[in-house]
């Protein structure tokens, strides 16, 4: 009981939150009252400390019982990160990666922290063995990597730890592995108390028509390029970014390579040198030089792919900016935790969302209900709202920037559904909406113009807003194709530089 007492020596020198030192309560309560072979699943949002509270639950739980507690991860670099954390708390670790081929049933460590992949190969060659082994802990429990070793810890404590308990596959729910779910304390209230920063969410129109949904419930990363690497979504984010975002420090999430390195060439030829581009193919040595340039650099932009969303802590990010979709709410709630730490200077962070995210999950301080979510996942996924949805109540709003070039004009607004129901009222083709809407960007683009020229370069910078009129237009009519609306779009366009040719 040598090591129990070093545990019990250490007690109190990391102190724990109060909403932190409540939820670790309730959960060695529930190590009291059941079954040593029960599943328990605890959600925390991301920044509340759940490595902090495992590690004080891992110290506490080996001092009061003498059994050992072996901790699991997805990723390396969270195996490095878990076994600081717990070296902090006074809890001696053994790391069981791909260097560790076997573990001796008499092995003194009384903690270990694992890989997954690793642990799995080690078990099934059973070079490793567990005497004494007590509580299992699952962190980013979510992932169902995880299941294949639940055949070799059937007679352990499991502790799921979670920032949103949701499986990574919509056709493995997590209810089916653990029989209770512990909910700490909301976003809400980790912003209000201060320990989670405040954030402000920017979103912007994006036609997300084309993207197509693969087998794990998510966007194809095929369909997600094709959307996102085109030169006018490309503008659209160098436009937020200069908007939201200009000489602050930036992570921006894409959901492919070559969008992201797209993304790099996009900025590095508006002149923005302070930009690099970061995936999960790039060697060790690579990615943490560049991680190590991000956290330095004050202004950063740093443009990356799937690398980021779990064990990545920078405090110092300013915005986050969601360049892609996703049907995931973990993802979404993981990407904007990368900005939410908060700083002695640093209270508040934007979220610029390119993805129609915000309208499909709720802003990311929005109250869930994570027990109903538990016990009903396929309920709450298929009530989603669809893209066709989101885009349908969406309300274009022109910026000042570009309102400011049209201050010739008394009047820039145009209603689509009130020039329609006039239409309508009076017995004319629905077509006259269109022929209407030509008609008035035609009017203000020649009053604040002095030649064709000037005249074509202002009715491009229309072309959102065209965009926007046009999808208004073709839900109205019901033909709201893909196709249907890229031909109104182009034909639209032509119209216009004939009329502003025409009255010039």
């Amino acid at each position: 009981m040598h090591f129990a007492k070093i545990m019990k020596e250490t007690a109190g020198k990391k102190q724990l939150y109060e909403y932190q030192q409540r939820d670790l309560d309730h959960i060695f309560e529930r190590f009291a009252n059941c079954p040593g072979d029960y599943k328990l699943l605890y959600q925390l949002p991301t920044g509340g400390g759940k490595t902090v509270i495992f590690s004080e639950i891992t110290r506490r739980y080996i001092a009061d019982t003498g059994k050992k507690v072996l901790i699991l991860t997805h990723r390396i670099e969270l195996c490095a990160q878990t076994s600081s954390m717990l070296t902090e708390f006074g809890v001696p670790n053994m790391i069981i990666d791909s260097k560790v081929k076997e573990v001796d049933v008499n092995d003194s460590h009384m903690c270990y922290v694992a890989m997954v992949e690793t642990l799995n190969n080690r078990l099934q060659e059973k070079t490793v063995e567990f005497n004494n082994l007590g509580l299992v802990i699952i962190d980013e429990a979510h992932y169902n990597s995880f299941r294949k070793l639940f055949k070799y810890l059937e007679k352990q404590f499991l502790l799921g730890v979670t920032a949103t308990p949701l499986s990574s596959n919509i056709k493995l729910p997590m209810k089916d592995n653990y029989n209770e779910l512990i909910c700490g304390s909301s976003i809400q209230y980790l912003v209000k108390s201060g320990f989670l920063a405040k954030a402000t969410t920017y979103t912007y129109d994006v036609g997300l028509g084309s993207l197509k949904v693969g087998i794990n419930g998510d966007y194809t990363v095929k369909s997600s390029e094709m959307v996102y690497g085109n030169v006018l979504m490309q503008s659209k984010l160098l436009y937020a970014y200069k908007e939201r975002s200009l000489g602050q420090k930036t992570l921006i999430f894409n959901n492919g390579i070559n969008t992201s390195k797209q993304v790099f060439i996009t900025f590095k030829e508006a002149g923005f040198e302070n930009i690099r581009h970061l995936d999960s193919k790039m060697s060790k040595t690579e990615r943490v030089e560049i991680v190590d340039w991000f956290r330095k650099t004050n202004d950063a932009i740093l443009t990356s792919v799937g690398i980021l969303t779990t064990g990545f802590d920078e405090p110092s990010i300013r915005t986050i900016i969601m360049n892609r979709a996703t049907k995931s709410p973990t993802l979404y709630y993981q990407m904007i935790g990368r900005g939410s730490r908060v700083l002695p200077d640093k209270k508040e962070f934007k979220v610029v969302d390119l993805g129609n995210n915000a309208a499909r999950f709720g802003l990311w301080t929005d109250d869930v209900d994570w027990q109903k979510i538990f016990k009903a996942p396929d309920l709450y996924l298929m009530n989603l709202i669809s893209d066709e949805d989101i885009e349908r109540k969406f309300k274009y709003h022109m910026p000042d920037e570009l309102k400011a070039k049209f201050s010739n004009s008394k009047d820039l607004s145009f209603d689509v559904k009130e020039e329609s129901r006039i239409a309508v009222a009076k017995g004319l083709k629905s077509s006259t909406v269109i022929d209407r809407s030509i008609d008035q960007h035609a009017n203000i683009v020649i009053e604040n113009s002095t030649d064709v020229v000037e005249a074509f370069s202002l009715a491009r910078e229309l072309e959102e807003e065209i965009s926007y009129r046009v999808k208004q237009y073709c839900y109205l009519i019901s033909k709201s194709t893909r196709n249907y609306r890229d031909w109104v779009l182009e034909d639209y366009m032509k119209r216009l530089k004939k009329a502003i040719m025409m009255r010039i």
